[in-house]
């Protein structure tokens, strides 16, 4: 008998996004394992869904004393069946979260995030961009405004430019997010109505006032990093983005990407995570700059993101790197992931109508007519099939959205 029939596990995801859904999908293809998820309000991309065991909603969950308690009661009622509780975080409320109250949780699960200190040092993102630039990674040009304490607006801008969070938790929980995330703005009176628009809505954190860089979707790019419990990498990806969001509060997630390789990139990113000390997954958002061709990045979210998934779809999946570092404790060399392949949740034409370059265009199709693709909105193996039905809905709705 091996070691894996020997020891039973059940993955915890807190939340009930698109994320939980495609994490609850490795766990079950990889293992054939139904995740139990906890969320605060039910979503369509997991409600239904035939890969999961259970879902326990509580409505204060992102508030700290709910979010610990609740997850100590949801430990309890399973702990005597399974040997391991494995903790997954999907979005930067939970995560950081999870990294807030470690202590006590790990008490009831197995997880893998950042210490507190280096997210608190390194990954609040005025302290990030100044890590990138000893560090050798291209950033775009930075500036920071302190909501907290308003003062002049900087002028020395060339527009259009961009104006966004530094701390997203506090950005969501004021609700703003539900109004733009991201503002890009074309001239020093926007600018100055943004802010004010901020600083009234009760963000009183900083802001980053960051260069705009031309180019169209297909200018982003997506990198994937886990570094194990020790601080070791395992994994890193380099993805072209082909389409992303078009509604404004979710700029920035991606609908389409295809997967690149660029070693020397891909362990400049590693290298600069392992030395610091980096644990669990992050996400880079990169965007190519045509003035200068150089790959430059915007921030390092500390977790898995939605689009993630196309390294489970080819035989890298993100629940085996956080079973066999949590409960098997393997050692792993650093992987550059490398294959030829398309991630999508909109359909194929929606792809091909809105990429202007014919090089991509032809890429796409091929990988296409080779059955080289994903969908992360349906596992073949979920029998959720009113679920199944809305989520084919949902894409097919993008016709609209992209037109």
């Amino acid at each position: 008998m091996s070691k894996y029939s020997k020891t039973t596990f059940l993955p915890v995801i807190v939340g009930t996004d698109l994320n939980a859904y495609t994490m609850a999908s490795s766990f079950y293809e990889k293992y054939g394992i139904k995740s139990v998820l906890v969320g605060k309000i039910p979503m369509r991309f997991t409600e239904g869904s035939s890969l999961i065991q259970a879902i326990h909603y509580n409505s204060d969950l992102t508030e700290p004393e709910t979010f610990t308690s609740y997850l100590t009661d949801i430990a309890q009622q399973y702990q005597n069946q399974y040997d391991h509780l494995i903790l997954i975080g999907t979005n930067d409320i939970y995560i950081n979260l999870m990294i807030d109250y470690q202590d006590a949780l790990r008490e009831h699960y197995l997880f893998n995030v950042v210490t507190k200190k280096l997210r608190d040092t390194l990954f609040y993102k005025k302290a990030f961009y100044e890590f990138c630039l000893k560090n050798g990674i291209d950033i775009p040009k930075t500036q920071f405004y302190n909501c907290a304490k308003p003062e002049i607006i900087p002028t020395d801008f060339t527009f259009p430019m961009v104006v966004k969070p530094s701390n997203v938790v506090e950005y969501q929980k004021k609700g703003l997010h539900a109004v733009n995330k991201l503002y890009f703005l074309n001239s020093q009176l926007e600018l100055e109505n943004a802010i004010k628009s901020i600083v009234d809505g009760g963000y009183t954190d900083e802001l980053i006032l960051q260069e705009f860089i031309p180019g169209e979707d297909t200018n982003m790019w997506d990198s994937v990093y886990y570094g194990d419990q020790n601080g070791k990498g395992q994994l890193i990806t380099l993805a072209q983005v082909l389409l992303q969001e078009r509604q404004s509060h979710l700029v920035g997630a991606y609908t389409a990407l295809i997967v690149r390789y660029n070693e020397e990139v891909m362990l400049k990113l590693a290298r600069f995570l392992e030395d610091a000390g980096y644990t669990g997954f992050a996400n880079f958002d990169i965007k190519l700059d045509p003035r200068d061709n150089k790959l430059k990045v915007f921030e390092v979210n500390i977790r898995q993101g939605r689009s993630s998934s196309y390294i489970s779809y080819n035989g890298h999946h993100l629940a085996e790197y956080l079973v066999d570092d949590l409960i098997y404790n393997k050692e792993k060399s650093l992987t550059l992931f490398k294959t030829d392949f398309l991630y999508s949740v909109v359909p194929n034409f929606v792809i091909k109508k809105n990429i202007t370059d014919e090089g991509l265009k032809a890429e796409v199709s091929k990988l296409i007519n080779d059955k080289k693709t994903g969908n992360p909105l349906i596992s073949k193996k979920d029998k959720g099939h009113k679920r199944n039905l809305q989520m084919q809905l949902r894409r097919l709705n993008y016709y609209n959205k992209y037109k």
